[in-house]
C-alpha cells in the first residue's frame, strides 16, 4: 500500500491550493485518511482527517474555516482545499492512512506518503 501526494507549490498569502492524495495497492478498506504538516523545527501536526465511522471530518483549529477536506471512499483518495493561505501554513504536507485492510485481509497501520511542499509568501 502506497500513498501519493500532489498539489503543493508556492502561493501568495490569501491564495489557494488543493492537495490530493491517492492510495494504491490491493486495498479493501481504509479507516482514516488524513493530512498532516511539518514546518522546519516543528513537530508534525494534524491538519485534517476523515475516518470511516461516519463522524464529521476533524480539523486542526488553525485549519477550521479555511481548509476543507474531502474523501472518495471508493477511489481511496483524499483532497484538501486550502483557501486564505497564510505564511504560517508553510510546511511539508503529508498524507496518512491508518488501519488499511488489503484484499487478502492484511492490516497495515500508520502509512505515510512522501510529502508535498506548500510555501506561502507574505
Amino acid at each position: 500500500v502506497q500513498l501519493q501526494a500532489s498539489g503543493g507549490g508556492l502561493v501568495q498569502a490569501g491564495g489557494s491550493l488543493r492537495l490530493s492524495c491517492a492510495a494504491s495497492g490491493s486495498i479493501r478498506s481504509i479507516n482514516s485518511l488524513g493530512w498532516y504538516r511539518q514546518a522546519p523545527g516543528n513537530q508534525r501536526e494534524l491538519v485534517a482527517v476523515i475516518r470511516s465511522d461516519g463522524r464529521p471530518p476533524q480539523y486542526a483549529n488553525s485549519a477550521k474555516g479555511r481548509f476543507t477536506v474531502s474523501r472518495d471512499f471508493g477511489k481511496h483518495t483524499l483532497s484538501l482545499q486550502m483557501d486564505g493561505l497564510k505564511p504560517e501554513d508553510t510546511a511539508v504536507y503529508y498524507c496518512n492512512a491508518d488501519r488499511v485492510v488489503t484484499k487478502d485481509l492484511q492490516y497495515n497501520y500508520d502509512i505515510w506518503g512522501q510529502g508535498t511542499q506548500v510555501t506561502v509568501s507574505s
